[in-house]
């Protein structure tokens, strides 16, 4: 059993808000292989299926960004899963241009607070991530009001390109080939 969870904020507001992307990779992933998300359980939606022959769980917590790792705590323990083999994050990542990834096996949460809530409450910084790049905020201007923002057009076609490199990406990280899809997609997409 895998667990692929994408990030993000419940609600209409913050739809194709930056904050999103990870919710926004898991429409894709979703959408490409027919799983449907809609189940409310363990503090968020989920939605179960098979991917490449592996059994998945797509997870959206509804918990809010910043603590993320309630929801994500909550399913790892349920399905008993091991979240240094068995884990897939998708985030948004200021540091990034849009269209650009950044893939790890693990590693610090850099900034990002629903990372930073993951590893607390899982103990452990050992699971893979796909971080989204969504650009980072004009100089002077508010860090929340950026991520809560929305994307220029130019700024969300990027995007939109990369969302779908991104799905591909927690796949091969689902399959334990992290090198893969670092080798394939860190760095400039688009």
């Amino acid at each position: 059993m895998y667990i692929i969870a994408g990030l993000g904020n419940p609600g209409k507001k913050y739809e194709n808000t930056r904050h999103n992307a990870g919710f926004d990779v898991l429409d894709v992933l979703a959408e490409k292989y027919g799983i449907n998300i809609s189940e409310k359980k363990h503090k968020a939606i989920i939605g179960k299926g098979i991917i490449d022959g592996c059994k998945v769980i797509l997870v959206k917590p509804q918990t809010f960004m910043n603590l993320s790792g309630e929801s994500i705590r909550e399913i790892v323990d349920y399905y008993d899963v091991d979240p240094e083999e068995e884990l897939v994050v998708i985030s948004d990542d200021i540091t990034l241009a849009p269209g650009n990834l950044r893939i790890r096996a693990k590693g610090s949460a850099g900034g990002h607070n629903g990372l930073k809530n993951i590893i607390a409450q899982l103990g452990t910084d050992a699971f893979k991530r796909v971080r989204v790049g969504v650009g980072e905020k004009e100089e002077g201007s508010d860090l929340v009001n950026h991520v809560l923002g929305h994307m220029s057009k130019e700024e969300r076609d990027d995007f939109s390109k990369a969302a779908v490199d991104a799905a591909d990406a927690a796949v091969l990280c689902m399959k334990g080939e992290v090198a893969e899809a670092m080798n394939r997609y860190n760095g400039k997409r688009v």
